[in-house]
């Protein structure tokens, strides 16, 4: 390998985190409820890195063009997933989790359903009060200050330590966030080489080309071999996960000590990270803008599987759009970061789009 490639992973993986977490990794506190978790599931000992190949070759271009029908459940075996969030222990992210959760119980055994068990790993470091309520894994935090507010980074760390420890039956895990509603039966949306994950057009790796090649050298091939995705939503096979887990924990770690990577990608940062690293191992993802909608942008939810309230919605009374200036009419979470919206919020004037509605 040459030196481009050793320089970016030493630096990444030896110089900046492997002395500091070590330490950390050795005290991980398992707590599990109301799940039968056990321990003792490691790192995959096999080597061989999957196949480079198009998300649109072969027998996937044909799964592409099918209806979102549960892409043929009745007549091939059903391939389970563990849907996995990732949250703190803040009163904002726990309204937002009891929400999944309860709409991920309405879904779970429905038509064509491919849902498995659910875990909550919560990178708190300490049990919270919802532990009775969702199946729950705590992850120790980063240690004191390496995050540097950006309490994003947890995100990799607690998913490196939860697949080092828990057990679960299912092939495949969904990578999900608090702030995703399900609104119909999810399938398994990844085929039997390559994840599922949602396209965003926000994640552009040829315009930063320059840092991006920090960490994707050259010999690892064309920037285009990187997807444009972030970690979630993503459906990826385990073994696939545990390759890529603490690569993608010691690149954000180290870009966001890079001056010019944090200040190119901002609080995008780790989805780079996820998508680099999954490049580095070979894994390319099949791109389903089909996977969700986010309301005020995408206007009707169709056939879309889940909703992703991230955006602030503000209309006015006769349903306009007022994005960046507050409106007669808007809801958006950070208004709530205290406490859970009241259950008499007002629902949304005439002429405010179908996926606005849907998620009221």
């Amino acid at each position: 390998m040459r030196m481009g490639l050793s320089v970016a992973l030493r630096a990444m993986g030896l110089i900046m985190v492997s002395a500091v977490l070590f330490t950390t990794y050795n005290t991980v506190t398992l707590i599990v409820s109301p799940l039968d978790e056990s321990r003792g599931t490691k790192f995959s000992d096999n080597e061989d890195l999957p196949n480079v190949v198009s998300p649109i070759l072969g027998e996937q271009k044909k799964l592409l063009q099918q209806n979102n029908d549960g892409l043929h459940l009745q007549t091939r075996k059903r391939r389970l997933f563990h849907v996995a969030v990732t949250a703190s222990d803040t009163p904002y992210n726990r309204w937002q989790c009891r929400i999944m959760y309860y709409w991920y119980r309405q879904y779970r055994d429905g038509p064509h359903s491919e849902m498995g068990g659910f875990t909550r790993i919560l990178h708190s470091g300490r049990p919270d009060h919802l532990m009775k309520e969702i199946p729950t894994f705590i992850a120790e935090e980063l240690p004191q200050g390496m995050d540097q507010g950006y309490v994003v980074l947890n995100r990799p760390w607690a998913f490196v330590q939860w697949l080092q420890i828990a057990t679960f039956e299912e092939e495949y895990i969904m990578m999900a966030e608090p702030d995703h509603i399900f609104v119909k039966p999810l399938p398994n949306l990844a085929t039997d080489e390559l994840p599922a994950a949602f396209q965003f057009s926000y994640i552009q790796p040829l315009k930063h080309e320059k840092i991006v090649r920090k960490y994707f050298p050259e010999e690892m091939g064309p920037i285009s071999r990187i997807d444009s995705i972030g970690n979630s939503p993503a459906i990826i096979k385990k073994s696939q996960l545990e390759l890529i887990a603490p690569t993608w924990m010691n690149i954000s770690l180290y870009m966001k000590n890079d001056i010019e990577a944090d200040e190119a990608f901002g609080w995008v940062l780790e989805m780079y990270a996820y998508a680099i690293a999954s490049s580095i191992h070979g894994v390319k993802h099949v791109l389903r803008k089909d996977f969700m909608v986010q309301p005020p942008w995408d206007l009707e939810v169709a056939e879309k599987y889940i909703i992703h309230y991230t955006y602030g919605c503000d209309y006015t009374m006769q349903g306009v759009l007022t994005y960046g200036k507050i409106g007669e009419w808007r809801f958006d979470k950070r208004s709530y970061l205290l406490s859970a919206p009241p259950r008499n919020l007002s629902l949304p004037p005439p002429g405010v789009p179908e996926s606005v509605v849907n998620y009221f």
